[in-house]
């Protein structure tokens, strides 16, 4: 019986995780659908990374924070994991490292996006 309901738990624990949330959502807003995190904040994408690698160093990050996988965060579809200059795993979006902006203050402010001419907003 023991056995049974281990198997069990083991299953459920499987079957749920193949169906994890993702870690951004589509939001709209006047520039049509975009990235935000979990919060409501922007995503923005930076044309100096390179596919599946960040380009931006610690000091660009004080301004544009990379959006940060948890500990165990699993890829999954257009999903992937990249190093950020600080040693740890963040979210791609299609291979392309993704990032919020210290200007943005509330959810659904886009104040990065064109900053540069290099900063978008993650679509």
């Amino acid at each position: 019986m023991k056995t049974l309901i281990v198997s069990m738990g083991l299953l459920a624990a499987t079957v749920f995780s193949a169906f994890a949330a993702e870690p951004a959502k589509m939001v709209d807003t006047k520039m049509g659908k975009i990235l935000a995190n979990a919060k409501g904040m922007t995503l923005y994408t930076f044309d100096k990374d390179a596919m599946g690698k960040s380009n931006c160093d610690e000091a660009c990050l004080k301004k544009w924070p990379a959006f940060h996988a948890a500990a165990k965060a699993k890829v999954e579809g257009e999903w992937s994991l990249v190093k950020a200059a600080d040693g740890k795993e963040m979210w791609a979006y299609e291979g392309k490292p993704l990032y919020t902006f210290a200007g943005d203050k509330k959810p659904g402010d886009m104040t990065g996006d064109g900053v540069g001419g290099v900063w978008h907003v993650a679509k």
